[in-house]
């Protein structure tokens, strides 16, 4: 892997991580704010991708970091368009559906699918520590699907959305385990996001927007997805993978701690618990040495 320059390479790595986390946590929370003003969620989708992948192919220009070509760029522009359109996507009606919490939660079903994709594959072995992580992870959905809550609505709908989200970001991992060693992250995602913001384009109907609106849109594409990542990228480039998965998981905990807060989002005490075994599952398989964690969301 080829990580961006650290913008403060002064801070602690740990410090680094816990910022990406807590970025990404608001994920949910800044998507559900645009959607409260009136954005709909593929807009919302729309605009993180196109706002973020702008950014992005100026961070690779300035960078000189150069962009896929031939087959790299046909196989990037397809994952742009599962690991972005659908991805980004899915998140938002998730969100809409289900609330942020359950969103997030959900999305850390994905090295669960991880598993499954690298046994279906590549055959790789499934053992018994990812036997284990899968199994949590299904009885953590069946707890979470019987859970409910205040403020969260378990639905068939939330529940397809939030998994969608979950395996198109397990994507993030197949493709980052063939392509990130080889190029500079911000010039691959700045093929993939806007192809995703195009795909997603015939599915928009744009509205009107307030400045509250847009402060929702822009914070959610300048800080949850692209400040996060260079913060992730520069942690990881001082701190092992491992510890540095660990720090992440804080996610799902920051995003329903905020929509508790900001929209009374309360999960049942046994939604509680299929989240802790969520979450303890992708703890579980981030841990193996050889694993590492996404690089974005």
């Amino acid at each position: 892997m080829t990580p961006a320059r650290p913008a403060a390479p002064h801070l602690p790595a740990p410090l680094l991580i816990l910022t990406a986390a807590v970025l990404w946590g608001l994920l949910g929370i800044l998507g559900k704010q645009a959607q409260q003003a009136g954005v709909a969620p593929l807009e919302v989708a729309f605009w993180r991708a196109a706002l973020a992948g702008g950014l992005y192919a100026l961070h690779a220009a300035v960078i000189r970091a150069p962009l896929p070509r031939g087959r790299d760029l046909l196989v990037t522009a397809a994952f742009g368009v599962a690991g972005v359109s659908v991805f980004y996507g899915s998140y938002q009606l998730a969100v809409r559906a289900g609330g942020a919490s359950l969103a997030s939660v959900l999305l850390y079903t994905a090295p669960a699918f991880v598993a499954l994709i690298g046994w279906a594959g590549w055959r790789e072995r499934l053992g018994g520590r990812e036997a284990l992580a899968i199994g949590g992870t299904l009885i953590g959905v069946t707890l979470i699907s019987l859970g409910g809550g205040q403020g969260v609505t378990v639905s068939p709908a939330a529940l397809g959305l939030g998994l969608t989200a979950g395996f198109t970001y397990s994507l993030y991992y197949v493709y980052g385990r063939a392509f990130f060693d080889r190029y500079a992250p911000p010039a691959l995602l700045a093929v993939a996001l806007p192809v995703g913001a195009a795909c997603l384009l015939p599915f928009v109907t744009f509205s009107a927007k307030t400045a509250p609106a847009w402060g929702s849109l822009v914070a959610l594409s300048f800080f949850s997805t692209y400040l996060a990542y260079l913060a992730y990228s520069a942690g990881l480039r001082r701190l092992n993978a491992t510890r540095a998965s660990v720090i992440a998981s804080l996610e799902p905990v920051v995003a329903a701690g905020l929509a508790a807060l900001l929209f009374g989002e309360r999960p049942a005490p046994l939604a509680l618990l299929g989240a802790a075994l969520v979450i303890g599952a992708a703890l579980l398989l981030s841990l193996q040495p050889a694993e590492k964690h996404p690089p974005v969301e």
